[in-house]
């Protein structure tokens, strides 16, 4: 029984590790697509770009040019409107004339005669005419044809002149590195390699911690002190848990605009997930950016963060080793005692777990309540937002190792070890 115990524990220990590794794996590579992904659908390449804007609002001032139609209505605006300006052009020539005929003899001798034989008033009442001329002028097919031609130019011409400044050097590296000729195909593969990534880092995460609980219940169970073989299969886990916890992403928090639309000139203007925040971070990100920012108090929350968190728990591992095997009278050590004894309420691995939790349900709070006022528009604006905030594997590692560690210095401390046994 003993040795069926044995190899079981070091068949456990070893697809733990195989795991780990995978789980580690998995996860950063995740994490970049999840970067990757949020880049391609920021709100500043779809909402917030003047490309976006010009690519939607250049398709509908198209259809309306190629709908462009006079009715009987509109025909009895433009003709008032021709009018007024066959008006003002009459005066500004008769003005023109006139200023250019009094700068010498024969040009007042030319007005004279122009004064004689023609009259402006005359002329002014063939207007309502000019303007029937120029309207049906205008609604003859190849007139309207040439209308929409010139306008689609001039709309191609402003469209031209109208371009984004903003630096698309990260989006040209993701399409380059998925192979996609444009965002929506790179959005496509992203979206597929994460989930499936997703839901393997699950099934990995699970099977460690699952591995994990079994190998520490058959400890459990057995009441007599631990041997040698059995207490290394316990650090190991120990260690590979708090390997992965750290490493990989405990949090990921997002907001988004699911969807929005509204009406321009009876079409719809459309944008979906756009991301406006988004973050995926391990407890070594966080350390990263604290000891790098240019806060000196960051960097010292920083530094306390991974004292009290990490090297604390890999201190107390390392110690239970002097502990166990007693190596030149290690176990009345006083700082070895303290590392695996006392230091379980110095580690604070436990308040990290309480922390990211808090976080977690801040992050969610404020994220859905702000959400909630940007979704609450008119009829005119439609606006969906959605919260993507979660807890990641990581976070439940970390939190099974906090919590196996405590039975850990139980098992060590239930008993004395074999070696001391031997000793007495």
């Amino acid at each position: 029984m003993k040795l069926f115990n044995l190899i079981l524990s070091a068949v456990i220990v070893i697809a733990s590790a195989v795991l780990c590794q995978q789980v580690i794996s998995n996860s950063i590579s995740n994490q970049e697509n999840k970067n990757d992904y949020a880049e391609l659908n920021n709100v500043k390449y779809g909402l917030l770009s003047i490309d976006e804007w010009k690519r939607q609002v250049t398709v509908i001032l198209a259809d309306e040019i190629n709908k462009l139609y006079l009715s009987k209505a509109n025909e009895r605006v433009l003709r008032k409107h021709i009018e007024v300006l066959l008006n003002k052009i009459i005066d500004q020539v008769d003005r023109k004339v006139r200023e250019e005929n009094s700068s010498s003899m024969e040009g007042r001798v030319a007005q004279s005669f122009i004064n004689v034989f023609i009259n402006l008033d005359e002329i002014k009442k063939g207007i309502p005419e000019y303007a029937d001329a120029v309207i049906h002028e205008m609604t003859k097919p190849k007139s309207r044809h040439q209308i929409k031609s010139v306008l689609k130019k001039q709309l191609e011409k402003y469209s031209a002149r109208t371009f984004d400044t903003q630096d698309t050097t990260r989006l040209g590296n993701i399409l380059a590195k998925t192979g996609s000729g444009d965002i929506e195909a790179a959005r496509i593969k992203l979206g597929e390699e994460i989930s499936a990534r997703q839901d393997l880092i699950v099934k990995q995460a699970a099977l460690l911690i699952l591995l994990s609980v079994i190998l520490f219940s058959l400890s459990g169970f057995n009441r007599q002190p631990l041997s040698p073989s059995r207490y290394i299969f316990l650090m190991l886990s120990l260690a590979m848990l708090l390997l992965a916890g750290v490493t990989t992403p405990t949090i990921d928090m997002e907001a988004t605009i699911s969807q929005m639309s509204f009406m321009l000139m009876g079409h719809p203007i459309h944008f979906e997930n756009q991301i406006l925040y988004f973050q995926s971070k391990s407890i070594l990100d966080v350390f990263w950016i604290m000891v790098t920012h240019k806060d000196l108090q960051m960097k010292l929350v920083g530094v306390l963060l991974v004292t009290f968190s990490i090297v604390f728990p890999l201190l107390k591992i390392a110690s239970s080793l002097g502990y166990y095997f007693n190596y030149r009278r290690a176990a009345e050590n006083p700082v070895i005692r303290f590392f695996v004894l006392k230091s379980g309420k110095w580690s604070m691995a436990d308040v990290m777990v309480v922390a990211i939790f808090m976080a977690y349900i801040g992050f969610n709070g404020i994220i859905t309540n702000q959400l909630g006022h940007l979704s609450s528009a008119g009829q005119e604006l439609v606006v969906m937002a959605t919260n993507g905030t979660s807890l990641q594997p990581g976070y439940y590692l970390f939190l099974t190792y906090t919590l196996l560690a405590l039975f850990f210095t139980g098992f060590l401390t239930r008993d004395s070890s074999p070696w001391e046994c031997n000793n007495s």
